[in-house]
């Protein structure tokens, strides 16, 4: 099991799970956060503090929300980052780039 951040997310980011999570798995794009599937050991702490409830266990994850295990994956892969399993996020592994599905989508009005 892993968590996974989804669309509630974007142009919120939050951040509040950031210093929740024990492994650092937990990175920065642009627009949204993303959780390191293979970094991830599976604490969930993240969930309990997301105000926005962006957060979900992949079990546990909605049907139409599932999209989303593979949008955390591929931005550490070779299509976006390039990153690979960086072992921790740090300032080295902050971007402004984002996953394709995620640069796409429509911008959110920060105020509601």
């Amino acid at each position: 099991m892993t968590y996974v951040i989804t669309d509630a997310c974007i142009d919120v980011m939050d951040k509040a799970c950031l210093p929740a999570c024990p492994v650092d798995c937990i990175y920065e794009g642009g627009r949204t956060l993303y959780i390191h599937p293979d970094e991830c050991i599976d604490c969930g702490l993240c969930e309990t503090v997301c105000p926005v409830a962006a957060i979900h266990a992949d079990d546990r994850l909605p049907a139409e929300l599932t999209p989303w295990l593979a949008v955390n994956r591929e931005f550490f892969g070779p299509e976006v980052t390039r990153w690979g399993s960086p072992g921790g996020s740090d300032a080295r592994h902050r971007t402004e780039q984002d996953h394709p599905v995620v640069a796409g989508w429509p911008a959110r009005n920060k105020d509601g």
